[in-house]
């Protein structure tokens, strides 16, 4: 056992979920149950994970719903998805988090804060806890602020906060994730795999059952606590590089499928953002799928011991999910 985890805290107190419903607040909430942890369901309509889950129905853009919620809470994960906008991003997530900041402030609430890599931006080599922001998005800059914001708060004392990384995510029931629309969905169709990008770039993505077991981990340890942790990613399939050509190849062989392989041209994406607002959102993070895309998560596995799922493990498991809920 690591020295990080043995420095957990005694309490069991409860912990409670900003954003809950999606499948990384769904995989944290299994986790904390798990661990015999009392779990507060908090979104605009909120439903229990497990028996015994408190529910509260909260508009996290309104800072008294957010106190309430966040009133009598030991930890607060915050893993709020919100719509896929620049516009609606720019103009929620400062006061999302504003009001997260501020509530754990005021109850003395530990907060955990689950964010993405938009705000390093392209980046050469490996993405590491200590790469400066230097976002070219958009999107990039809110993230960027929105985690200089809680930084900021910790270093003046304000209140305890960690920051959790992922790269693009999948697993099951991640309905809305790249993997799932463009490899799961279309197998499960007997359609050929797709991809955006070049496929034979690097691309690293984190499996949600992991997610929610580190993050289950960090918002027990004390030791986490005032830094930035990237949570377990694997680095390798089959021992060689991990490529949008190698995951798509893989999943074909275990859907038992022809290994074929459909790449969309950036000037037929162009042209479909027209009329499909998702695809237009994402016209500025197409620098994620066209340059290798590495993300290392040696500090957290050295500090916890939990080592990431093989992408053949969680392929399958995806798969297998993907099937049996379509039935």
């Amino acid at each position: 056992m690591s020295q990080a985890r043995t420095a957990s805290f005694s309490g069991s107190g409860l912990h409670t979920i900003l954003g809950a419903g999606g499948v990384v607040a769904r995989e944290l909430s299994l986790q904390l149950a798990r661990d015999g942890l009392r779990v507060r369901q908090v979104s605009r309509r909120p439903v229990a994970v497990k028996a015994g889950d408190e529910w509260q129905a909260a508009d996290l853009t309104d800072a008294r719903a957010t106190d309430d919620a966040v009133a009598g809470s030991e930890v607060v994960y915050l893993v709020a998805g919100l719509l896929y906008s620049a516009a609606a991003w720019q103009a929620q997530w400062p006061r999302v988090m504003r009001n997260a900041l501020d509530a754990c402030a005021r109850h003395g609430a530990r907060l955990v804060f689950f964010d993405n890599v938009y705000a390093y931006g392209q980046v050469d080599g490996a993405m590491t806890e200590t790469t400066p922001f230097n976002p070219c998005s958009r999107k990039g800059e809110v993230r960027a602020t929105i985690a200089t914001t809680l930084l900021d708060a910790v270093r003046q004392g304000d209140l305890q906060a960690l920051i959790a990384r992922s790269a693009d995510f999948y697993g099951p029931g991640a309905h809305i994730s790249l993997l799932e629309s463009v490899l799961f969905a279309r197998l499960r169709a007997g359609k050929a795999p797709q991809w955006v990008g070049d496929p034979q770039r690097v691309h690293t993505f984190s499996y949600t059952p992991d997610i929610g077991r580190a993050l289950a981990m960090l918002g027990q340890d004390q030791r986490a606590l005032g830094q930035t942790w990237h949570l377990p990613t694997a680095q390798t399939l089959d021992a060689a590089t991990v490529t949008g050509r190698a995951l798509t190849r893989a999943a074909c062989a275990i859907a038992g499928q022809p290994d074929r392989l459909q790449v969309a041209p950036r000037w037929l994406l162009h042209a479909m953002g027209w009329f499909v607002p998702v695809l237009r959102e994402n016209r500025e993070m197409m620098y994620q799928y066209e340059h290798d895309y590495r993300f290392d998560s040696s500090k957290f596995e050295l500090a916890f011991g939990l080592q990431p799922t093989p992408y053949r493990d969680g392929l399958a498991q995806t798969q297998r999910f993907s099937t049996e809920s379509s039935k």
